[in-house]
């Protein structure tokens, strides 16, 4: 199953390589640029119903994601569950939902999200469905980028584990080498 995953993001020019300064403030030589995949229904909803499968059991009200990539990530997985979905957005340094969604205490919440690498997005995720009272049941991710194991104490689903190596810029041999720096995913 992993090189089918690995043929979508290929076919779609989503694996790209150079030198990319990350939402997270690190530097990589490979970007995962999942809108090239999210762009096409049919992969997104063959990526989606992997993450659905996993979870079909755990009964799941709702599935929640952080914005941007993670909205159409946590909407074809409810569709595929027959749930709704809701997604959290940027506030400060932190993440709420707006909008009018609301999670009732004790909601059985699974989060989603396109690429994983430092797990902030998720991290800031789950806390505002604590804030709300929501329940978190599981995690389900696109894209594992993350070369360390993160645990966030409830199980965590990738559809492809892909560990890519990141650097701080003040320790990234890319810089030292002087190849170019691109910011998310923009070629120079």
């Amino acid at each position: 199953m992993d090189s089918e995953i690995i043929d979508i993001f290929k076919a779609t020019g989503a694996i790209r390589e150079g030198h990319f300064l990350l939402t997270s403030g690190l530097h990589s030589p490979v970007y995962w640029e999942k809108f090239r995949v999210l762009q096409h229904p049919h992969y997104t909803e063959k990526l989606c119903h992997l993450i659905a499968q996993r979870f079909a059991n755990e009964k799941a009200q709702t599935v929640a994601g952080p914005t941007t990539g993670g909205i159409i990530v946590a909407f074809e997985t409810a569709r595929q569950l027959g749930i709704r979905s809701i997604f959290c957005e940027k506030e400060g340094t932190a993440r709420a939902f707006h909008r009018d969604f609301s999670i009732t205490p004790g909601e059985r919440i699974l989060v989603v999200d396109d690429i994983l690498t430092t797990g902030n997005s998720i991290r800031e995720t789950l806390n505002a469905v604590d804030k709300m009272g929501g329940s978190t049941i599981g995690i389900g991710v696109l894209v594992d980028r993350s070369t360390n194991k993160i645990d966030f104490d409830v199980p965590l689903f990738s559809c492809l584990h892909a560990p890519t190596a990141v650097y701080s810029a003040d320790k990234c041999p890319l810089c030292t080498a002087h190849i170019p720096l691109s910011r998310h995913g923009e070629l120079p």
